[in-house]
C-alpha cells in the first residue's frame, strides 16, 4: 500500500470528523443560534444517558464472544498500559507547564485517553479493502478488523468513564473551588469584624491571621491571590476529608462510576456477548427478540454525530474564549504522537517474544494503533456534563485531530512495516 493512499485511509476518519464539526460551529453561531449553550448541555446528557451506552451495548453483544475475550484478553491490559503511560507522561507535563488548577485534569485525561473507537472502525476496514493490504483475504480480514475495533471501543469505554471521567471530575471540583474563591474576594473585606478585631488584624498580630493567610516569611505573598485563597479552601476540605471514612467515600466514588450508563451498557454488553443463550435472544435474522437488539443499535448510531456536533459548537466558543498557551497544545501532541507510538513499538513488540499474541498480524496491529489515535472525543462530552473546560477541550482537539491526520499515516506506515 502506497504512502499517499494509506494517507487517504488514515485522514478520512479526520476529515469526518472536521466537517461535521464545522456544521456543528455554524449551527451554534450567532445567525442561527440553533445550538446554544443550553442545548449543547441537554443534547449532551442524552448522549450519556442513551447514544453512548446504546452504541456500547450494540457493539459488544454482536461482535465479541466468550472465546473472544478469552483469547484476545491481552488488549484490555494493552489499553490500561496506553492509559498508564499517558496518564503519566500528561502528569509530568502537568508539573513542567504548570497550568491552571482546572486544566490539570483535561491536560492529562486528553494524553491518556485515546479515541479507541470509531477510528479504528474507519481506519482497520479501510485498509483492510485497499488492493496491497498486508493482512491478507479483504474479507476475512475487515470481519477480523471490526470485531477487534469493536471490541477495542467497549474497552476503551469502560477505562474513558471510569479513568477520564474521574479526572474530568476532579478538575470540575477544583473549577468550583477557584469561583468560590473568587466570590470570596469580591465581597467586602472585615466587613463582619468590629473596631477592635480591625485593630488586631492591621497590628499584624500572627495568632489571628494564621487562620487567614497561610504560613509565610516571605513578604510578597498576595492575600488576595485566588489561588492562594484555592489553595487554603484545597487545605481545609482535606484535613477535613482525614476525619471521614476514606474506605466509604472511595467505596461510593467506585460505585458512581460503576452505575454510569456507558459502563452499565459495557457490562450488560460483556454479558450478553458472552452468554450463547442470551445472544441469540437478541441477535441474529431468527432471534426472537431482535427488535430490540435493532432499536439499541437505532439509538446507538446517534452518538457520533450528536458529539461531533457538540464539539463544533464548543468549538465556536472556545475560538471566542478559550486562552491556551501554545506550550500545553504542543506538549500534548509531543505525548499522543510522538511518545506513546514508540512505547506500543516496544511493549507489543516484547508481548510478541513472550508469546502473548494471538498469530494475527491485524490483531498486533491494532494494538499498536492504540498508541497512536487521537485523544477521546467523549471528552468533549464530560467537559461539557461537568462544565469545566469545554471550550479548552474543542480547542485541543481540534488541533489534535488535524495532527492526527499526518501521524496516523506515519506510524500506520511504521507499523505495517513491523509486522510483515
Amino acid at each position: 500500500m502506497g504512502f499517499w493512499t494509506l494517507f487517504e485511509v488514515a485522514s478520512m476518519p479526520t476529515v469526518q470528523v472536521m466537517i461535521v464539526s464545522v456544521i456543528g460551529a455554524i449551527m451554534a453561531t450567532d445567525r442561527f443560534n440553533l445550538l446554544s449553550n443550553d442545548t449543547r448541555r441537554s443534547l449532551n446528557k442524552i448522549v450519556f444517558v442513551a447514544f453512548t451506552p446504546s452504541l456500547i451495548f450494540a457493539c459488544l453483544a454482536k461482535s465479541v464472544t466468550f472465546q473472544d475475550i478469552i483469547s484476545w484478553w491481552f488488549m484490555p491490559v494493552n489499553i490500561g498500559i496506553t492509559f498508564l503511560c499517558g496518564g503519566t507522561l500528561g502528569w509530568i507535563a502537568v508539573k513542567l507547564i504548570k497550568p491552571e488548577p482546572h486544566m490539570e485534569g483535561l491536560i492529562i485525561a486528553m494524553c491518556a485517553t485515546g479515541n479507541l473507537g470509531n477510528i479504528l472502525l474507519l481506519i482497520i476496514p479501510a485498509i483492510c479493502t485497499q488492493n496491497g493490504s498486508p493482512f491478507g483475504n479483504h474479507d476475512t480480514c475487515k470481519v477480523n478488523g471490526l470485531s477487534y475495533s469493536s471490541f477495542s471501543m467497549a474497552l476503551g469505554c469502560f477505562y474513558i468513564w471510569t479513568y477520564s471521567y474521574q479526572l474530568i471530575r476532579s478538575s470540575a471540583i477544583k473549577y468550583n473551588a477557584m469561583k468560590e474563591a473568587e466570590n470570596l474576594l469580591n465581597k467586602e473585606p472585615n466587613k463582619d469584624f468590629d473596631s477592635n478585631e480591625k485593630s488586631q488584624l492591621l497590628n499584624g498580630a500572627q495568632s489571628q491571621n494564621n487562620a487567614v493567610v497561610p504560613a509565610s516569611r516571605s513578604t510578597n505573598v498576595d492575600p488576595e491571590n485566588p489561588t492562594l485563597v484555592y489553595q487554603q479552601l484545597a487545605s481545609k476540605e482535606g484535613k477535613e476529608g482525614f476525619c471521614s471514612s476514606k474506605l466509604i467515600e472511595t467505596l461510593q466514588r467506585l460505585l458512581e462510576e460503576l452505575l454510569a450508563p456507558p459502563t452499565i451498557g459495557a457490562i450488560t454488553g460483556f454479558i450478553f456477548g458472552a452468554v450463547p443463550s442470551l445472544k441469540n435472544l437478541m441477535i441474529g435474522d431468527n432471534a426472537p427478540l431482535r427488535v430490540i437488539q435493532d432499536s439499541i443499535t437505532l439509538l446507538g448510531d446517534g452518538t457520533l454525530p450528536c458529539i461531533t456536533l457538540i464539539l463544533g459548537g464548543n468549538l465556536i466558543q472556545g475560538l471566542r474564549n478559550a486562552s491556551i498557551r501554545p506550550i500545553i497544545i504542543i506538549a500534548i501532541i509531543i505525548v499522543r504522537y510522538m511518545c506513546l507510538p514508540a512505547i506500543g513499538i516496544g511493549v507489543i513488540k516484547a508481548a510478541s517474544a513472550l508469546g502473548l499474541l494471538p498469530s494475527d498480524p491485524l490483531f498486533s496491529f491494532v494494538l499498536m494503533i492504540q498508541f497512536t489515535v487521537p485523544p477521546a472525543m467523549n471528552l468533549s462530552t464530560m467537559t461539557q456534563l461537568f462544565d469545566v473546560g469545554q471550550a479548552e477541550c474543542s480547542v485541543l482537539t481540534m488541533w489534535t485531530y488535524i495532527v492526527a491526520a499526518f501521524a496516523l499515516t506515519g506510524w500506520s506506515t511504521v507499523f505495517m512495516s513491523i509486522l510483515t
